[in-house]
């Protein structure tokens, strides 16, 4: 409990430091406007004053607008942390030394605008962010051992507590359902935009918010282990991080602000216009450059975070572009991981309902996916299930029941042999092997009265994916299964696959990772993250399919993908292609810009109150182009997202 309130506390200082921020820019704002203010009125002050009330109110506008700047580069310099804004600190005193005070209030009131924009742009993608947390209700409805309802502070739950959500509730923390019928949007941590069905057994995440019914939910995880927590934690991680061209423009930065000195002290030697070089400082003030990288990884994080797309590193998402290979592994991943029964092949003399009644009466008690399959099946021949009796599960093998006083055994052909009865009665399911049947012998009394053909599906989107996939630029892409060879090629030639490898062992699975690595390629290993954390981690990069609630897959992946829908994997490359478009059109842009404004500074065709205006339209600039991402890829989620994601 201390834990969950210290982690509360956390929350409650972040939203603090945030609320404190937000305080202070609408303080800078205030200042910026009323500067502004009188900048503005030292304008027109000429056709009602005279000349001694403009430079007065100039003065003044130059003294509130600069002093901030001057103030904030000399503490910067103090501690040793240089910024860009130490140039302009320069161009303003020089500026204001020379008395050109209108020329210093400009320059002053076009750097804080720009610095508010810049501040504003990350306040909010901080704000979408903490939005996620806010999410989660702060009051839960605990129900006693007694079944009466208490309120209480959702810091306060732990694992095994029940609590009711009502409609239009949001649910307070990750959790299995024990009782009732809703269906719950959880477009927060998985990216869909249709609320999911849930019944009892069903599992549920904190933050997302329950639309219909009334659910009594048993917690399983709560505060910052809940899957929301972790998705936070993750956006927060992948804020921090740096793609190579970020950390290679820092390296080189300590030695830019030297550089324009010296082309600004070049400039006032052969032209001796002093307003010529405080020009080219003004706009060399490289903010447009600086920008260029940070605000395409933050909307392009937001667009990917829309759509349950979440990346821990922004290196990983630059690496998702080059991506030439794709490693899937089948079940779970291209196909849906649940059983379908495709085929009835009854003894002669036996109705197949009748062989399908005994079988799934029989699996009544068992968990196994053939299990469900088969009671799916009956449920939608509207068959009347018997009760079974003297139930009894050899794992791996099959199941034994009394259905209607007779000794009913579902299972593999090896489970019946074991027991002396002779299979084959029955057609030959080997015959029909290249369909890829998963195949379930039944006896009655001791005599096979048939089998049936189970198989995996694939998904719906799978084929369409692999082709948008190769679209893209994937050259190679290869399934990996432990599934015999038979169901492995039906996959796969339903899929269009190039590659396909059965009967695979996790250390087989490693081993042609590396193989493709080999050769050149680079490699994204898509799986599900619970058995294929080894492969996971050899490709170049690991993407966790269907991670929500599953925390293998989330920590064991570069990215996660907290849905199962494979067509988020084609919009991650173009994602990833995309956002380095628009990184580099905003460093083109920010190089001419600065060459361009030294050389027209230089010439003389810049003066200074327009070099300040630039300054800020070319952060603006930059800004805005990376903006397009934050709706990048809405054509995946037609319906409005629950949270806000833009920068």
């Amino acid at each position: 409990m201390v834990h969950k309130a210290l982690n509360l506390t956390a929350h409650e200082v972040d939203a603090e430091k945030t609320h404190r921020k937000q305080v202070t820019v609408s303080m800078a704002l205030i200042g910026t406007l009323l500067g502004g203010t009188l900048l503005l009125n030292s304008l027109i002050s000429p056709i009602f004053y005279s000349s001694e009330i403009k430079d007065i109110l100039a003065m003044l506008a130059a003294i509130l607008l600069g002093a901030p700047v001057v103030i904030h580069s000399i503490k910067s310099v103090i501690q040793g942390h240089m910024h860009m804004d130490e140039l302009v600190a320069l161009a303003i005193v020089a500026a204001f030394a020379t008395g050109d005070y209108v020329a210093a209030s400009v320059v002053a009131f076009f750097l804080l605008l720009s610095e508010l924009v810049e501040t504003r742009t990350a306040l909010g993608a901080r704000a979408a962010i903490e939005s996620l947390v806010k999410l989660t209700p702060t009051k839960a409805c605990l129900i006693g051992s007694d079944g009466r309802e208490e309120e209480i502070t959702a810091a306060r739950l732990s694992a095994g507590d029940v609590i009711r959500v009502k409609p239009g509730d949001n649910i307070a923390a990750d959790g299995e359902v024990v009782q009732g019928l809703s269906s719950v949007n959880e477009a927060t941590i998985t990216g869909e935009s249709l609320p999911a069905d849930k019944v009892p057994g069903m599992q549920v995440f904190a933050g997302t918010s329950n639309l219909t019914g009334v659910l009594d939910i048993k917690v399983t995880r709560a505060g910052e282990d809940t899957t929301l927590g972790k998705v936070q934690s993750l956006i927060l991680q992948a804020e921090h991080t740096k793609i190579p061209i970020m950390r290679i423009i820092d390296k080189y930065v300590k030695w830019y602000i030297p550089t324009i000195l010296m082309i600004s002290g070049i400039i006032w030697f052969f032209t001796e216009d002093v307003e010529r070089a405080i020009g080219a400082i003004v706009v060399s003030c490289p903010c447009a450059l600086i920008l260029a990288t940070p605000t395409a990884m933050v909307a392009a994080l937001s667009a990917s975070a829309r759509l349950g797309i979440l990346i821990k590193k922004v290196a990983d998402l630059e690496l998702a572009g080059r991506i030439t290979a794709m490693v899937f592994d089948k079940t779970g991943t291209l196909t849906t991981g649940q059983l379908n029964v495709t085929k009835l092949t009854p003894a002669e003399g036996v109705e197949a309902a009748q062989l399908l009644k005994l079988a799934a009466s029989a699996e009544q008690m068992s968990k196994h996916p053939a299990a469900r399959a088969l009671q799916a099946v009956a449920r939608e021949a509207n068959l009347v299930l018997t009760v079974a009796r003297d139930f009894a599960e050899t794992p791996g093998k099959g199941v034994c029941a009394a259905v209607d006083n007779v000794e009913v055994m579902v299972g593999r052909d090896t489970f019946l042999s074991e027991q002396g009865i002779n299979t084959s009665v029955v057609a030959d399911p080997a015959l029909h092997e290249e369909q890829g049947f998963s195949t379930l012998y039944v006896a009655a009394d001791k005599k096979c009265i048939g089998w049936i053909g189970l198989q995996d599906k694939t998904r719906a989107e799978a084929r369409d994916s692999v082709n948008d996939l190769m679209d893209a630029g994937v050259k190679r892409i290869t399934m990996l299964t432990g599934d015999r060879e038979e169901v492995a090629k039906r996959v796969a030639g339903e899929l269009g696959c190039t590659d396909v490898k059965a009967k695979c062992l996790p250390q087989d699975k490693l081993a042609i990772v590396e193989q493709m690595k080999a050769d050149g390629h680079v490699v994204a290993v898509v799986g599900d993250g619970i058995n294929d954390a080894p492969a996971l981690a050899s490709g170049n990069l690991g993407i966790a399919m269907g991670a929500a609630g599953s925390d293998v897959a989330i920590n064991s992946a570069s990215i996660a993908l907290m849905n199962n829908d494979l067509k988020r994997l084609p919009f991650l490359i173009k994602l990833s292609r995309k956002t380095g478009r628009v990184i580099n059109e905003n460093l083109l842009f920010g190089i001419l810009f600065i060459i361009l404004g030294v050389g027209a500074s230089a010439a003389g065709w810049l003066p200074l109150i327009y070099a300040a205006v630039l300054h800020f339209s070319g952060s603006l600039v930059v800004i805005f182009n990376s903006a397009r991402l934050v709706r990048f890829g809405e054509e995946l989620q037609p319906h409005a997202p629950a949270v806000s994601t833009a920068i």
